[in-house]
């Protein structure tokens, strides 16, 4: 079940609410619901989940009361757990075969085991709790419903944002019954609905034909189109369900983190990373690159670190040669950037620096979508060739037809802050009037104010195309 369904929007949602409002135990429907909507997409692995979550709760009580030696190895204990947990239904497959082409004759399984859904989130939410306990910055929660449903909350469950439990530890503490921000819930449910259903799921397409097009038959226009479409389908495909998430834990009164601010704009591809899946970049620097030495102890060390994070970063989105190339590549763009073509851009007129972040974003989205490296090298080298720029063929006309190309265009424009700007100077300034800068812990003054009007054609018109096409893919189902 996801989000942008008829199913969900029509039936789980309306009744999930009615019993968590009317109910007197929100903690208790919020568990049991959460729990029903994950079953519904992965049925009997909720025992394994549920069997994780009661080691992970035990495991962290114990380390707790602890001290010295003993409380580090039982930290060393959760985590490695944890990650094998990751590693054997996403990795095992990937390695062994591996394993097999460098080593001839090697017997090791290459078979895929089935990928729990949400599976790379909730791992990391596990161990950033039991690191937080571990250092202790926040108590340990002694309750395991109250833990099971941080763990659980269907809103980012599937696909997050990684919520940490110091984000929502008081809201699971607080009664709740008047903490619901159901109209900027809706709000944002309904950006997010538009920005997955109106332009992810209309320009997919479009990135589909051109990726799975022969080498030898892609010229320059068709991937040109295709790279873009991509790149626009996968930042308005995650950032629309990570709006959706953070709608709905205001519906139940929880304040998520946010989890995007306008990447494409960004003037740099270190400033890109502050921006794109900020819940899991944030993530990396606090529980890796900082314990690994940050940037303390010279160049090297600080490189060395840089290339560790995003080797790991693109294994976190797959396992597959592709995701982890995509990784170093943005790895060593953040390392020339400090070496050096960071003081360049700064020099650089904005619209050379937002250049440069857009045809390394796009290069990178290739070599990510590509479905394996022949074929992000081919794909690139086709979108190199100027010379096979021609008119469009007569299958990518059908497919690129008059709104797949008008979508382009108007999210090519919303990639861009043009929409709060616009909204901003439409409404003179007022003290409550929603805040144009979205700070990373958001707040009931943190959203634009989108016209009502707006927002029902928007609803409308989404519920209309899900009502009328099976085309509803979620890409980091696949994460």
């Amino acid at each position: 079940m996801v989000f942008s369904s008829i199913i969900f929007i029509f039936y789980f949602l309306p009744a999930f609410l009615l019993a968590y409002y009317l109910s007197g135990w929100r903690t208790a429907v919020l568990l049991a619901g959460s729990a029903l909507f994950y079953a519904w997409g992965e049925g009997a692995f909720l025992a394994l989940l549920g069997a994780l979550i009661v080691a992970n709760h035990i495991g962290v009580g114990v380390m707790d009361r602890s001290r010295g030696r003993a409380r580090q190895a039982l930290l060393a204990g959760i985590i490695i757990t944890d990650l094998a947990v990751l590693g054997w239904f996403k990795y095992a497959g990937f390695i062994g075969a591996s394993l097999n082409r460098l080593l001839t004759g090697a017997p090791f399984p290459e078979a895929s085991h089935h990928l729990l859904l949400g599976i790379s989130f909730f791992t990391f939410q596990l161990i950033s709790y039991a690191v937080d306990i571990y250092r202790r910055t926040l108590p340990a929660e002694p309750s395991l419903v109250r833990f099971a449903t941080y763990v659980l909350m269907f809103p980012h469950l599937i696909a997050g944002p990684i919520v940490r439990y110091a984000h929502i530890a008081d809201e699971l503490h607080s009664d709740r019954r008047r903490s619901g921000r159901i109209g900027l819930g809706v709000q944002y449910f309904i950006v997010g609905l538009c920005q997955k259903v109106l332009v992810a799921n209309a320009v997919a397409p479009l990135a589909d034909f051109a990726f799975g097009l022969p080498a030898d038959t892609l010229d320059a226009t068709t991937a040109w189109l295709g790279a873009v479409a991509y790149t626009l389908q996968i930042y308005f495909d995650f950032c629309g369900y990570s709006n959706m998430a953070i709608g709905l834990a205001f519906m139940l009164g929880f304040t998520f983190p946010r989890n995007f601010d306008y990447p494409y704009a960004a003037a740099s591809i270190t400033d890109f990373w502050r921006r794109w899946h900020i819940s899991l970049s944030s993530w990396f620097r606090d529980y890796l690159y900082i314990p690994l030495g940050g940037n303390r102890g010279g160049k090297l060390r600080t490189f060395r670190n840089l290339l560790i994070v995003f080797l790991l970063t693109g294994l976190w989105h797959g396992a597959a040669w592709t995701f982890v190339v995509w990784g170093l590549f943005h790895g060593a763009f953040l390392i020339l950037e400090r070496i050096g073509l960071g003081r360049l851009l700064a020099r650089a007129p904005g619209v050379v620096r937002h250049a440069y972040v857009l045809i390394v974003v796009i290069a990178g989205w290739v070599i990510f979508r590509a479905e394996s490296l022949a074929q992000a090298s081919d794909y690139l080298s086709a979108m190199a060739n100027v010379r096979s720029f021609q008119t469009p063929r007569l299958e990518l006309v059908h497919i690129a037809n008059i709104e797949v190309i008008v979508t382009l265009v108007a999210g090519s424009i919303l990639s861009f802050p043009v929409l709060p700007a616009l909204l901003q100077r439409l409404r003179a300034p007022r003290s409550d009037a929603p805040s144009p800068d979205l700070p990373s812990r958001l707040d009931t003054r943190s959203a634009h104010a989108v016209p009502t009007p707006l927002l029902l054609a928007g609803l409308t018109l989404s519920v209309a195309v899900l009502a009328g096409t099976t085309l509803n893919p979620f890409l980091y189902f696949r994460f």
